[in-house]
């Protein structure tokens, strides 16, 4: 886990990278099929639908819970979500995609109206994170751009692998 950042300009960026997310989302997935968003590499893997519904439950249930929690409560243990069960308990392959989309952009949008509220030192409040220790919301918000780095470029492979595919076969 890093440090405590020393710039309110670090906290700003990654404000504005978070904000951008759904959009870079929207963006990577425009224009492809039904069956093209609904593509595995395999059945470890998250199709691109997948990773849109499934930023959108971490956001609302993981990272809003835990923000709400970390401002109103002294130390909350915030428990950690399984995303991969939910996404075979939320069948993310049948939701449609502009739902999915709204629904995350929807709850980032209110996130980063939050934290981008705060005052600098809410930042350094804390929980409990099951499986990472104490967190303070600071470094949640760099945890938060990290898992969006990690599905952005899960995305992007995707992407480009079925675009590829279609060019190829003229699908």
């Amino acid at each position: 886990m890093k440090e405590r950042m020393t710039s309110t300009d670090q906290v700003y960026e990654i404000l504005k990278f978070l904000r951008a997310t759904p959009d870079k989302a929207g963006e990577l997935t425009m224009g492809l099929s039904d069956d093209d968003l609904r593509w595995r590499n395999s059945t470890a893997e998250f199709s691109a639908l997948e990773n849109v519904c499934h930023l959108g439950d971490i956001e609302a249930e993981g990272y809003t819970a835990r923000i709400n929690r970390i401002l109103s409560e002294e130390q909350p243990f915030l428990p950690d979500i399984d995303g991969g069960r939910l996404a075979i308990e939320r069948d993310y392959n049948s939701q449609p995609l502009l739902e999915a989309q709204r629904a995350f952009a929807n709850a980032r949008a209110e996130n980063v109206r939050t934290l981008g509220n705060l005052k600098p030192e809410q930042l350094s409040r804390a929980g409990l994170l099951e499986g990472t220790g104490t967190i303070t919301l600071e470094q949640l918000l760099v945890l938060m751009r990290e898992h969006d780095e990690g599905h952005l470029n899960d995305l992007r492979i995707i992407c480009d692998r079925v675009r590829a595919d279609v060019g190829s076969t003229g699908r």
